[in-house]
Protein backbone atom coordinates (compact mmCIF):
# COMPACT_ATOMS: atom_id res chain seq x y z
CA UNK A 1 0.00 0.00 0.00
CA UNK A 2 1.29 3.74 -0.62
CA UNK A 3 1.75 5.51 2.27
CA UNK A 4 -1.34 8.77 1.76
CA UNK A 5 -0.58 12.66 3.31
CA UNK A 6 -3.68 14.09 4.69
CA UNK A 7 -3.32 18.06 4.73
CA UNK A 8 -6.13 18.92 6.86
CA UNK A 9 -6.98 21.90 9.78
CA UNK A 10 -9.02 23.63 7.33
CA UNK A 11 -10.92 22.77 9.18
CA UNK A 12 -11.05 20.25 11.69
CA UNK A 13 -14.23 18.13 11.24
CA UNK A 14 -13.36 17.67 7.89
CA UNK A 15 -9.88 16.13 8.54
CA UNK A 16 -11.43 13.84 10.61
CA UNK A 17 -14.24 12.51 8.40
CA UNK A 18 -11.38 12.06 5.73
CA UNK A 19 -9.55 9.76 8.22
CA UNK A 20 -12.87 7.67 9.08
CA UNK A 21 -13.20 7.19 5.61
CA UNK A 22 -10.06 6.12 4.56
CA UNK A 23 -9.67 3.82 7.33
CA UNK A 24 -13.35 2.33 6.74
CA UNK A 25 -13.22 2.46 3.14
CA UNK A 26 -9.89 0.28 3.19
CA UNK A 27 -11.38 -1.73 5.57
CA UNK A 28 -14.48 -2.66 3.46
CA UNK A 29 -11.89 -3.42 0.58
CA UNK A 30 -10.13 -5.89 2.24
CA UNK A 31 -12.74 -7.09 4.20
CA UNK A 32 -14.35 -8.07 0.68
CA UNK A 33 -11.05 -9.88 -0.02
CA UNK A 34 -11.38 -12.12 2.76
CA UNK A 35 -8.69 -10.84 5.19
CA UNK A 36 -9.17 -11.17 8.78
CA UNK A 37 -9.35 -8.53 11.36
CA UNK A 38 -7.16 -6.59 12.35
CA UNK A 39 -7.92 -5.06 8.55
CA UNK A 40 -5.66 -3.11 7.10
CA UNK A 41 -5.61 0.68 6.46
CA UNK A 42 -2.94 2.70 4.69
CA UNK A 43 -0.07 4.29 6.55
CA UNK A 44 -1.05 7.87 7.06
CA UNK A 45 0.66 11.19 8.31
CA UNK A 46 -2.10 14.26 8.62
CA UNK A 47 -0.10 17.62 8.73
CA UNK A 48 -2.63 20.29 10.24
CA UNK A 49 -2.48 23.88 9.36
CA UNK A 50 -4.34 26.36 11.67
CA UNK A 51 -7.78 27.70 10.19
CA UNK A 52 -7.46 31.06 11.64
CA UNK A 53 -4.09 31.89 10.27
CA UNK A 54 -4.99 30.56 6.73
CA UNK A 55 -8.34 32.64 6.57
CA UNK A 56 -6.48 35.80 7.35
CA UNK A 57 -4.01 35.53 4.45
CA UNK A 58 -6.47 34.69 2.05
CA UNK A 59 -5.72 36.90 -0.71
CA UNK A 60 -7.85 38.78 -3.16
CA UNK A 61 -9.27 36.74 -6.78
CA UNK A 62 -7.23 37.91 -9.60
CA UNK A 63 -4.26 39.32 -7.77
CA UNK A 64 -1.58 36.38 -7.62
CA UNK A 65 0.68 38.65 -5.36
CA UNK A 66 -1.78 38.73 -2.47
CA UNK A 67 -1.99 34.86 -1.85
CA UNK A 68 1.82 34.36 -1.72
CA UNK A 69 1.83 33.85 2.60
CA UNK A 70 -1.69 31.87 1.69
CA UNK A 71 0.31 29.21 -0.73
CA UNK A 72 3.16 29.20 1.45
CA UNK A 73 1.74 27.89 4.41
CA UNK A 74 0.18 25.04 2.54
CA UNK A 75 3.09 24.38 0.40
CA UNK A 76 5.17 23.90 3.46
CA UNK A 77 2.55 21.48 5.46
CA UNK A 78 2.69 19.18 1.54
CA UNK A 79 6.79 19.12 1.69
CA UNK A 80 6.73 17.96 5.35
CA UNK A 81 4.40 15.48 4.34
CA UNK A 82 6.95 14.46 1.65
CA UNK A 83 9.60 14.50 3.60
CA UNK A 84 7.49 12.03 6.46
CA UNK A 85 7.86 9.34 3.08
CA UNK A 86 3.96 10.22 1.95
CA UNK A 87 3.80 8.71 -1.84
CA UNK A 88 1.22 10.88 -2.57
CA UNK A 89 -1.37 13.65 -0.67
CA UNK A 90 -4.92 14.70 -0.56
CA UNK A 91 -5.44 18.60 0.46
CA UNK A 92 -9.13 17.48 3.12
CA UNK A 93 -10.49 20.86 1.95
CA UNK A 94 -12.00 22.53 -0.92
CA UNK A 95 -10.51 26.45 -0.59
CA UNK A 96 -7.40 25.69 -0.89
CA UNK A 97 -7.55 23.83 -4.28
CA UNK A 98 -8.59 27.15 -5.76
CA UNK A 99 -4.68 27.79 -5.30
CA UNK A 100 -3.41 24.26 -5.96
CA UNK A 101 -1.51 25.71 -8.96
CA UNK A 102 0.58 27.81 -6.80
CA UNK A 103 0.77 25.67 -3.77
CA UNK A 104 2.25 22.37 -5.45
CA UNK A 105 5.26 24.54 -7.34
CA UNK A 106 7.87 22.74 -5.58
CA UNK A 107 6.32 20.05 -4.19
CA UNK A 108 7.48 16.75 -5.90
CA UNK A 109 4.92 14.22 -4.67
CA UNK A 110 1.76 14.04 -6.80
CA UNK A 111 -1.28 15.81 -4.99
CA UNK A 112 -4.52 13.92 -5.81
CA UNK A 113 -7.04 17.13 -7.14
CA UNK A 114 -10.26 16.92 -5.54
CA UNK A 115 -11.73 18.82 -8.85
CA UNK A 116 -10.83 15.51 -11.29
CA UNK A 117 -12.58 13.51 -8.62
CA UNK A 118 -15.34 15.63 -8.31
CA UNK A 119 -15.43 16.01 -12.19
CA UNK A 120 -16.10 12.40 -12.63
CA UNK A 121 -18.31 11.71 -10.16
CA UNK A 122 -20.80 14.38 -11.71
CA UNK A 123 -20.41 13.25 -15.09
CA UNK A 124 -22.08 9.84 -13.81
CA UNK A 125 -24.85 11.79 -13.01
CA UNK A 126 -26.11 12.43 -16.27
CA UNK A 127 -26.58 16.06 -15.32
CA UNK A 128 -25.63 18.93 -17.50
CA UNK A 129 -26.10 21.60 -15.24
CA UNK A 130 -23.82 22.05 -11.98
CA UNK A 131 -24.53 24.30 -9.14
CA UNK A 132 -21.12 24.49 -6.52
CA UNK A 133 -21.64 25.52 -3.32
CA UNK A 134 -18.39 26.64 -0.98
CA UNK A 135 -16.57 28.95 0.71
CA UNK A 136 -16.72 32.44 -1.17
CA UNK A 137 -13.11 31.72 -2.48
CA UNK A 138 -14.29 28.31 -3.91
CA UNK A 139 -17.67 30.22 -5.13
CA UNK A 140 -15.82 32.77 -6.85
CA UNK A 141 -13.22 30.66 -8.77
CA UNK A 142 -13.57 28.72 -11.86
CA UNK A 143 -12.02 25.87 -11.14
CA UNK A 144 -14.91 23.66 -10.66
CA UNK A 145 -16.45 25.54 -13.70
CA UNK A 146 -13.25 24.56 -15.93
CA UNK A 147 -13.17 21.35 -15.07
CA UNK A 148 -16.94 20.93 -15.28
CA UNK A 149 -16.72 22.66 -18.63
CA UNK A 150 -14.59 19.69 -20.01
CA UNK A 151 -17.23 17.02 -18.94
CA UNK A 152 -20.18 18.53 -20.91
CA UNK A 153 -21.24 20.18 -17.70
CA UNK A 154 -22.31 23.89 -16.97
CA UNK A 155 -21.56 25.48 -13.59
CA UNK A 156 -23.64 28.07 -12.58
CA UNK A 157 -20.74 28.83 -10.06
CA UNK A 158 -20.92 32.66 -9.21
CA UNK A 159 -23.83 33.43 -7.87
CA UNK A 160 -24.95 36.99 -7.20
CA UNK A 161 -22.10 38.44 -4.31
CA UNK A 162 -24.71 38.62 -1.62
CA UNK A 163 -25.48 35.30 -1.56
CA UNK A 164 -21.79 34.42 -1.79
CA UNK A 165 -21.97 35.59 1.28
CA UNK A 166 -25.14 34.27 2.98
CA UNK A 167 -23.25 30.65 2.02
CA UNK A 168 -19.95 31.43 3.95
CA UNK A 169 -21.96 32.95 7.11
CA UNK A 170 -23.99 29.30 6.92
CA UNK A 171 -20.44 27.22 7.08
CA UNK A 172 -19.08 29.33 9.03
CA UNK A 173 -22.02 29.36 11.91
CA UNK A 174 -23.50 26.19 11.49
CA UNK A 175 -20.85 23.79 9.97
CA UNK A 176 -17.64 24.49 11.45
CA UNK A 177 -16.43 21.64 14.23
CA UNK A 178 -19.75 19.53 12.52
CA UNK A 179 -23.55 20.41 11.30
CA UNK A 180 -25.35 22.38 13.35
CA UNK A 181 -29.39 21.08 14.11
CA UNK A 182 -30.01 24.12 12.11
CA UNK A 183 -27.06 23.38 9.35
CA UNK A 184 -29.58 20.89 7.04
CA UNK A 185 -32.89 23.23 7.05
CA UNK A 186 -30.59 26.39 6.46
CA UNK A 187 -28.76 24.73 3.46
CA UNK A 188 -31.41 22.92 1.64
CA UNK A 189 -33.26 26.22 1.44
CA UNK A 190 -30.29 27.62 -0.48
CA UNK A 191 -30.86 24.73 -2.48
CA UNK A 192 -34.14 24.94 -3.12
CA UNK A 193 -34.00 28.72 -4.18
CA UNK A 194 -31.09 28.35 -6.81
CA UNK A 195 -31.14 24.74 -7.76
CA UNK A 196 -33.54 24.29 -10.69
CA UNK A 197 -34.57 20.19 -11.08
CA UNK A 198 -31.87 18.14 -12.16
CA UNK A 199 -28.89 20.31 -11.13
CA UNK A 200 -26.36 18.72 -9.51
CA UNK A 201 -25.38 20.40 -6.52
CA UNK A 202 -22.08 19.98 -5.64
CA UNK A 203 -21.38 20.47 -1.69
CA UNK A 204 -17.98 21.86 -2.57
CA UNK A 205 -17.17 22.76 1.06
CA UNK A 206 -15.70 19.57 3.26
CA UNK A 207 -17.66 20.53 5.96
CA UNK A 208 -21.74 20.42 3.85
CA UNK A 209 -21.83 16.97 3.17
CA UNK A 210 -22.07 16.64 7.47
CA UNK A 211 -25.32 17.62 6.52
CA UNK A 212 -26.30 14.51 5.19
CA UNK A 213 -24.29 11.94 7.53
CA UNK A 214 -26.06 9.04 6.28
CA UNK A 215 -24.37 10.05 2.69
CA UNK A 216 -21.00 10.81 3.92
CA UNK A 217 -19.31 8.22 1.93
CA UNK A 218 -21.45 8.51 -1.39
CA UNK A 219 -19.74 10.72 -4.08
CA UNK A 220 -23.49 11.15 -5.69
CA UNK A 221 -26.31 10.69 -3.60
CA UNK A 222 -30.32 12.03 -3.77
CA UNK A 223 -32.07 13.60 -0.77
CA UNK A 224 -35.11 16.02 -0.54
CA UNK A 225 -35.54 16.00 -4.02
CA UNK A 226 -32.15 17.26 -5.02
CA UNK A 227 -29.31 15.69 -6.77
CA UNK A 228 -26.27 15.72 -4.64
CA UNK A 229 -22.25 15.81 -5.27
CA UNK A 230 -19.94 15.39 -2.30
CA UNK A 231 -16.54 15.80 -3.61
CA UNK A 232 -14.87 14.81 -0.20
CA UNK A 233 -16.49 11.28 -0.57
CA UNK A 234 -14.46 11.32 -3.95
CA UNK A 235 -11.78 12.76 -3.26
CA UNK A 236 -11.35 9.60 -0.74
CA UNK A 237 -12.56 7.41 -3.35
CA UNK A 238 -9.61 8.85 -5.34
CA UNK A 239 -7.39 8.61 -2.24
CA UNK A 240 -8.39 4.93 -2.01
CA UNK A 241 -7.73 3.62 -5.74
CA UNK A 242 -4.17 5.67 -5.45
CA UNK A 243 -3.06 3.80 -2.31
CA UNK A 244 -4.66 0.36 -2.62
CA UNK A 245 -3.69 0.01 -6.04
Amino acid sequence: MKKIGILGGVGWASTVDYYRAIAEGAGRHFAQLGHSSPLPVPPITIESVTQAKTRALRGVAGDEASWAEFDNVFRDALLTLERAGCDFGIIASNTPHARLHAIRQGVSMPILSIFDATADATASTGASEALVLGTSVTMQATNYADRLAAEGITANYRLPEPEITEMQAMIDSDFYGGASDTARTRLLAFCNKHAANGTAILLACTELPLAFPAHLDDPVFEAEGHLFVNPSAAHVSAALKEALG
